[in-house]
């Protein structure tokens, strides 16, 4: 093999090892949703080539707002999944669209892009 052919099979090798460990190892900030006085936990989730915070604790019991701020224009974020929860919600490109839920189960419950590759947690605690 030529000079060239190792340096774009390294450089290949190097982009497929960022890219999964970026969607599927790099760790992620954790944030815990913030009360109202009207009950509700709400956090806004910042879109743009992934979920910010992409992990979110509440608690059990207690209606959950996420506000998710979509700021991209990319195909695979234009839906977010809740599997567990039987939500599956269109999300504009630049518009904010709210998602409501009461988790009543403490667990991890995972939320995704409509393709599966952008993912984030909700982690339910007790009250």
């Amino acid at each position: 093999m030529s000079t060239t052919e190792w340096l774009v099979l390294f450089t290949g090798a190097g982009a497929i090892a960022w890219v999964n460990w970026y969607f599927f190892l790099a760790a992620r900030a954790q944030v815990s949703a913030a009360t109202s006085a009207a009950g509700v936990q709400e956090i806004d989730i910042r879109i743009d080539g992934g979920y910010s915070p992409a992990t979110i604790r509440v608690k059990r019991g207690v209606p959950v707002r996420l506000v998710f701020d979509r700021q991209e224009r990319s195909s695979c974020s234009e839906e977010v999944v809740f599997g567990d929860f039987g939500i599956r919600r269109f999300l504009p490109a630049l518009e904010k669209t709210t998602v409501e839920l009461t988790p009543k189960d403490e667990g991890t419950y995972e939320f995704t892009c409509g393709m599966g590759m952008m993912k984030g947690q909700l982690i339910v605690d007790g009250e």
